[in-house]
């Protein structure tokens, strides 16, 4: 049976900076001390109003296949993972395939919010297995939730931010790179902890703005503090243990962006050096389905990945979604 392997990546931000200082005087209150001091975060990026979702998409998309040396008739599948689609219907990633001119490509999105790109990995890894049809598959997180907040909640406006990243996939030739194995969970009695609850078909958008801001990003209750660095740290040993490798071996772990501290408490309960997982949230904030594969492409681009690497890339967020899974390079 064969499996895929990454071959490139590419990410886009915004050139809209939205510093902390702003939020100072937005909100009425410091909290550049707080968010610097306990998340590192310093700026994010925002999309002008022009912008959309699927334009992040095309901009990583296209950087993605240029690294890749293929044209835009090279790819075979899209798969966009996002929770902050265009619209409702149709698919995002039937938008960004009309936009870049991928006219050899079928598309689809998949929903598991800030898990969507390892879930989106593992499910092309399956439909490449399963159908040989699919030789270049191009997967994109990303993130337009500055579309979503409401500028005077703190608790969600001074986090969230926008962004995409993309990586190219194609069949591995033998065992000794390509996807090692992937683990996928869900937890779904925290599905109304935090979510964008209006717009859809149990709220639809005219009965959610009478409501009050419904499409609106909320925290409707927080989240034990201690369930990401827990479930993320025993996903990290089940793919692990599936891909027959030690956890002491991996060199890279690409992790959701949206707290430092449960990424340090990850990687401290696996014996693992702190910068096994790079951040770039001080830069960017948190983007969410974009966060994962924005931090692979600049460690790949700063030549921080070597051949043979263990790389694992890991997420979670509403649903609660969780997701896993590992490559050797």
């Amino acid at each position: 049976m064969g499996h895929s392997k990454i071959i490139a990546s590419g990410s886009y931000a915004p050139e809209r900076v939205i510093k902390n200082e702003w939020f100072n005087e937005q909100l009425g209150e410091d909290v550049d001390t707080w968010l610097r001091e306990n998340l590192t975060i310093r700026e994010r990026r925002w999309m002008e109003e022009d912008q959309s979702t699927s334009d992040l998409c095309v901009e990583a998309g296209q950087a993605a296949l240029e690294m890749a040396g293929l044209k835009k008739e090279d790819i075979d599948l899209l798969i966009i993972a996002t929770d902050t689609p265009d619209f409702i219907s149709p698919s995002t990633a039937s938008v960004v395939q009309q936009k870049m001119g991928l006219v050899n490509a079928t598309s689809l999105d998949t929903n598991t919010a800030c898990a969507g790109f390892p879930t989106a990995l593992t499910l092309a890894n399956s439909m490449m297995v399963a159908d040989s049809v699919y030789r270049k598959v191009m997967v994109i997180g990303a993130y337009g939730m500055s579309r979503f907040l409401d500028l005077n909640d703190k608790k969600t406006v001074t986090l969230f931010a926008d962004g995409a990243g993309a990586v190219i996939l194609e069949p591995a030739i033998n065992n000794t790179e390509g996807f090692l194995a992937s683990d996928l969970r869900t937890k779904p009695e925290y599905y109304k902890h935090m979510g964008i609850y209006g717009g859809g078909a149990a709220a639809p958008a005219a009965r959610s703005e009478s409501q009050g801001g419904m499409q609106c990003l909320q925290f409707v209750e927080k989240f034990p503090k201690e369930i990401n660095p827990r479930v993320w740290t025993d996903m990290i040993r089940t793919v692990a243990e599936k891909g027959e490798f030690s956890t002491d071996d991996i060199a890279g772990a690409y992790m959701t962006q949206i707290n430092i501290n449960q990424i340090w408490e990850t990687m401290d309960n696996l014996s693992l050096k702190r910068d096994t997982a790079p951040t770039i949230m001080d830069e960017f904030g948190y983007t969410g389905s974009a966060a994962i594969p924005m931090v692979f492409d600049k460690a790949l681009r700063s030549d921080s990945v070597s051949k043979g690497d263990i790389l694992v890339f890991v997420g979670s967020g509403g649903g609660l979604h969780f997701g896993a899974c590992a490559y050797r390079w």
